[in-house]
């Protein structure tokens, strides 16, 4: 479980293509030592499993990942290339401070970016997701995209906008992110219930 406040920003140093799926090494300014093998760390959004890590010649930690072809098919993961940066938070302790929203790190489609307007020191946000994954969008409700909790500001239809500040711009990677980007999204764990329950009621 996670929270969708950034900690940090990885960089893609290696891909090795499996017979089935990928493994991935993330260079980070996270220290190995600190990291248990089998710990969930999110990579923009999506929750990934630590299977080995060390010291790269120079001295940045690094850590290795492997995704499934289901996590390859609804992510933009089977995009990154080395040199990729991404989005990273590890896992929620108990008695943490909850500074976002719940976020499973289970990514459940692609929103794309169709405008990104500058407001004064912010950013405008209008991203466009799957006609199926828009009911569960609500104004003032909360979405995780390539891992950061925000909120949405307005809905019209599949598309909906978001206001990002200053220092969520600075310290992660939305500062870089322009329209055509395509980006891991994540609805929000309540509306998704919400939505099952209702469907449950109406006998769908």
């Amino acid at each position: 479980m996670f929270t969708g406040i950034v900690t940090a920003i990885g960089e893609i140093v290696a891909l090795d293509p499996r017979e089935v799926g990928i493994k991935l090494r993330v260079a980070s300014p996270y220290d190995p030592g600190g990291i248990d093998l089998g710990a969930s760390i999110a990579h923009a959004g999506c929750c990934l499993t630590v299977i080995d890590k060390g010291r790269l010649p120079d001295g940045r930690g690094w850590h290795d990942v492997e995704a499934s072809p289901e996590t390859l098919r609804v992510t933009t993961m089977g995009e990154w290339r080395v040199g990729t940066r991404v989005n990273l938070e590890r896992s929620l302790k108990l008695g943490d401070e909850m500074g976002g929203h719940l976020v499973t790190g289970h990514v459940d489609g692609i929103a794309v970016i169709e405008e990104r307007r500058e407001e004064g020191d912010m950013a405008v946000f209008r991203f466009r997701v799957p006609h199926d994954l828009a009911r569960f969008v609500a104004p003032k409700g909360s979405v995780a995209l390539d891992g950061t909790s925000l909120t949405v500001n307005a809905v019209d239809g599949d598309t909906f906008t978001v206001q990002i500040i200053p220092h969520t711009l600075a310290v992660t990677t939305w500062g870089s992110r322009r329209a055509g980007d395509r980006i891991d999204f994540e609805i929000d764990l309540m509306a998704r219930y919400v939505a099952r329950l209702r469907d449950v009621e109406a006998g769908r």
